[in-house]
């Protein structure tokens, strides 16, 4: 008896993702009252992750010019992509169907990381051939500190939220908070390896390969391919 092959699963309505980890646990239609609390739960996540994110670009931006720091000023920009990605979000889900907005929501997101991938190259390059060097700051290393710490917890409640709500655009955000928390890292690192050793080169090195990863979540976001 010839056993018939399974066939493959059906793309989701919201993500046309056809893998299971996106249609899995998305909440089914039958359950708008847990629905309604996870959209709820994004737009307060959201909301916290622009908050932050519009306090710490400040901070970068300002004392970045003070110390001639390029990874500071590219940090502060990096946080107003990040408010553009979760201002996309915030926008989809403030519709009465999210879904039918999941697809504009998810280039803004691209774009972001383009164009943080980008801006990053380019100052990363200009700075390793010869760029003024950075003064050592304590602000800053502080701000990328509290950014490491901060982070990775709003990533991972968004990330949970959107991957049982089956909502590529808030796993895409996610994805954009989870880079801010790399970046935060390498600028924690190029900061004190700066400060303690003279090193100026240290943080625009790895800065680079940022750069790649961010490169590689945009053509992630701009497939959809963020739900799994």
């Amino acid at each position: 008896m010839t056993v018939p092959e399974p066939r493959p699963a059906a793309p989701s309505p919201a993500t046309g993702c056809a893998d299971a980890c996106c249609t899995a646990p998305a909440v089914e239609t039958g359950e708008p009252s847990r629905r309604a609390l996870l959209t709820r739960r994004v737009r307060l996540l959201v909301a916290a992750t622009i908050t932050y994110n519009v306090v710490e670009a400040v901070v970068a931006i300002t004392v970045g010019t003070v110390a001639s720091s390029a990874a500071l000023i590219g940090f502060g920009l990096d946080s107003t992509i990040e408010v553009a990605s979760a201002a996309a979000v915030a926008w989809q889900f403030s519709g009465r169907d999210p879904e039918a907005r999941e697809r504009a929501a998810l280039r803004v997101i691209a774009v972001s990381f383009f164009a943080l991938a980008a801006y990053v190259t380019i100052e990363s390059v200009r700075t390793l051939l010869g760029g003024a060097e950075a003064a050592p700051s304590t602000v800053g290393i502080v701000l990328a500190a509290v950014s490491l710490v901060v982070m990775p917890f709003l990533s991972l409640a968004q990330r949970r939220a959107g991957r049982e709500l089956g909502s590529s655009s808030a796993v895409a955000d996610s994805h954009q908070t989870l880079l801010c928390t790399y970046l935060s890292g390498v600028l924690l690192l190029g900061l004190v390896l700066n400060a303690a050793l003279g090193w100026s080169w240290a943080d625009p090195l790895v800065a680079l390969v940022i750069a790649a990863v961010a490169l590689k979540e945009g053509i992630t976001a701009w497939r959809g391919e963020h739900c799994c």
